[in-house]
């Protein structure tokens, strides 16, 4: 189900159209098998708890940034230009959380940086470096 999901930092703020994979079947499919997606758009990995995660790309058609991002939702790590169907694991760091997937090249061409934060009901809104408005 689509969702909105921003991001801000000192760069400025950015709004996308992500689609949730908080179930580990879901995680798994992730973004695989897609020839394109929308410049405003991507894919929010949620886990239950915070946790060392790392992905690769097989079966993904599209070069991905991939936006790390700790229980807070403040972004500790982005690995840009993932290489499609490339298998070798993408560490993302330890105690990740959440994983935002944007097309590749944005996070650089927006100016995102680690300490941006993302806003989302996904995460816990009492944790969160910015709550939601609701």
């Amino acid at each position: 189900m689509p969702d909105t999901l921003w991001l801000r930092g000192d760069w400025g703020t950015a709004r996308f159209t992500v689609e949730i994979a908080d179930d580990a079947e879901e995680r798994a499919q992730g973004l695989m098998h897609r020839s394109s997606m929308p410049r405003a758009a991507g894919m929010l990995f949620v886990y239950p708890y915070p946790r060392a995660v790392a992905f690769w790309m097989r079966n993904t058609l599209i070069p991905l940034d991939m936006v790390f991002a700790d229980s807070e939702g403040v972004v500790r790590h982005i690995h840009s230009n993932a290489v499609p169907l490339d298998e070798t694991p993408i560490p993302g760091g330890d105690d990740i959380q959440y994983v935002l997937e944007i097309n590749g090249g944005l996070s650089s061409s927006m100016g995102i940086t680690v300490g941006s934060q993302i806003q989302h009901l996904s995460i816990g809104q009492t944790d969160a470096a910015w709550p939601c408005d609701n």
